[in-house]
């Protein structure tokens, strides 16, 4: 329930605290005094999107909060899904800076709309007029009947099944949609991979292969240019190594005269060692050098079918390639072996479909056994309310899918009339029969579930007199177990509350600035009598507002 209410530098409010107590709280005040404010100010706290044009001072913050008693409603599970920290006595905020921002805690801890408006859901009901025609809607009449027949338990493990159920479908249709595309390629793969295999890449090292195939294939240039450097060296008197070699001997003559000498004589001779080894290895590479042409075709051949892989598959590397080779080789094993992945989801599917079948034949079994009750009570309490000859009838078929709720497809028809035809019900029924029809759900369900608090927008429009008296009643007794704030401008309803909250504005200083007042049992009487006959207070309307009262 609601403990509290403050609102600051909100559309026509400045600053207000709303004390709220238990049970019935009636909220009265004239056309346009800013009682759709403190919905709105309310609506916020649940989640609702900020608009910095409510803001009343746009230089200003604007802050709204309210204290709630979570005492009874088991919201912990719900607190620790949203990583929100539990606590009975729990603060929401809700924050419009001046840069149009909006920020939101739950004691004190920051969070997101979706996770306000997922805890708001538990805690507050806001019942407008616009949202009447919501027990119209399949989905929130199978919800009462699940609530009249206990089958929350049975519906939360349909629920769980459903989840798991729609995951396994999902797996399903992705795996088979991939199968249809694998097998589409899976020629192709095929082929790609066979052609990478016969060039067995592994035994190939590219670099090694295009310099063998460079000297083979430059053979008869390479031997040539080798021996006309050895006749360069070797030529007899006038080659390289001659000369060096008698350079030396005349330095080693006269290296005894100097040191210099000496160091000289030993450089030179040291390059002719050098010379003599590199003549060495250019004969001994000459007559390694054969020409063999087969070998040289059967390079080339490799080469190629390389090439022609790389630039196929746009690489440059054998490695590229063998990544190439192992990922369609992967695709090719992942094709075959879909058969079985799709056996095993098809058979997860089936006996979850089974199971959620066995808990939707429970559920429409139970609803079909609460529906009388559901019928009967309705009618009774709308007999109250002056709908004496209103009848429900109920029609259910069999979805071929497995919907939030199980398989059923609900219709409820109405009648409002003795020997009247039925009708559907968000067809025939009327404003005024709305909102009797939305007050006894209400009413009936509050026996049943611990609800949130209900905030009723004037659900008494169309009626009045005695029915206004027994809508009154019924949300009273609905009050002995749970928290109503009601808007009313009927007097019959405004004189049943336990909390009575007058919303006004005041003209002060060219600004109009709307107040909130919890009145005393005088001025109860005051504003009960001015609903009854207006402003112009007689001793009859008083005595008419002291006698609802009473």
């Amino acid at each position: 329930m609601i403990l509290s209410l403050s609102i600051k530098n909100y559309a026509l409010i400045e600053d207000i605290q709303v004390p709220l107590t238990k049970g019935l709280t009636i909220i009265t005040g004239e056309t346009g005094a800013g009682k759709s404010i403190l919905l709105g100010a309310l609506g916020l706290l649940l989640g609702k999107r900020a608009d910095l044009s409510s803001v009343k001072d746009a230089s200003q913050k604007c802050i709204i909060e309210g204290e709630f008693s979570l005492k009874g409603y088991d919201l912990k599970t719900l607190f620790k899904d949203h990583a929100l920290d539990y606590d009975v006595h729990t603060i929401i905020r809700r924050e419009i800076l001046p840069s149009g921002k909006s920020r939101a805690f739950v004691n004190d801890t920051p969070v997101g709309l979706s996770q306000l408006q997922a805890l708001g859901g538990y805690l507050v009901d806001i019942h407008s007029q616009q949202e009447t025609n919501s027990f119209a809607t399949e989905e929130f009449q199978l919800e009462v009947l699940d609530a009249l027949s206990g089958n929350a338990p049975i519906l939360q493990g349909y629920q769980n099944t459903l989840v798991e159920f729609s995951s396994v479908s999902k797996q399903l249709k992705e795996q088979l949609s991939q199968k249809e595309a694998a097998l589409k390629e899976l020629d192709y793969h095929t082929f790609l991979q066979q052609e990478l295999m016969e060039a067995s890449l592994h035994s190939i090292d590219q670099q090694e292969l295009e310099t063998t195939y460079q000297t083979l294939n430059n053979a008869e240039e390479i031997q040539e240019s080798f021996a006309a450097i050895d006749q360069l060296f070797s030529q007899e008197n006038t080659g390289i190594v001659d000369c060096v070699k008698q350079a030396r001997s005349l330095l080693h003559t006269i290296s005894k005269y100097a040191p210099s000498y000496q160091e000289l004589y030993d450089r030179v001779h040291s390059v002719t060692l050098e010379l003599e080894d590199v003549v060495s290895s250019i004969e001994n590479t000459s007559e390694d050098l054969q020409v063999d042409p087969a070998e040289l075709f059967r390079i080339n051949q490799v080469l190629q079918t390389l090439y022609k892989l790389q630039h196929k598959h746009s690489v440059t590397s054998v490695e590229q390639l063998l990544d190439i080779e192992s990922d369609l080789s992967s695709k090719i094993n992942t094709t075959l072996t879909l058969d079985t992945t799709i056996q095993t989801l098809e058979k997860q599917k089936q006996k979850l479909s089974n199971t959620l079948l066995k808990f939707a034949t429970d559920l429409h079994n139970n609803r079909v056994e609460a529906l009388p009750m559901l019928q009967q009570k309705l009618e009774s309490y709308l007999s109250l309310l002056g709908l004496e000859n209103a009848k429900f009838k109920v029609e259910f078929t069999t979805s071929p899918t497995f919907k939030k709720s199980g398989t059923d497809n609900l219709s409820l028809y109405f009648t409002a009339n003795k020997g009247g035809n039925f009708g559907l019900l968000k067809k025939v029924a009327s404003g005024g029969e709305m909102s009797r029809i939305m007050l006894s759900v209400k009413a009936l369900l509050s026996q049943y579930k611990k609800l949130p608090t209900i905030v009723f927008d004037e659900i008494d429009t169309g009626v009045s007199g005695e029915i206004a008296l027994k809508m009154a009643y019924i949300m009273g007794e609905m009050s002995t177990h749970m928290q109503i704030l009601s808007i009313t401008h009927l007097p019959q309803i405004a004189a049943k509350g336990e909390q009575h909250i007058k919303v006004y504005k005041e003209d002060r200083q060219n600004t109009t600035i709307t107040h909130l007042k919890q009145l005393s049992q005088e001025e109860r009487i005051v504003e009960i009598a001015q609903m009854i006959g207006g402003k112009n207070i007689t001793d009859t309307t008083l005595a008419n507002a002291k006698e609802l009262l009473n």
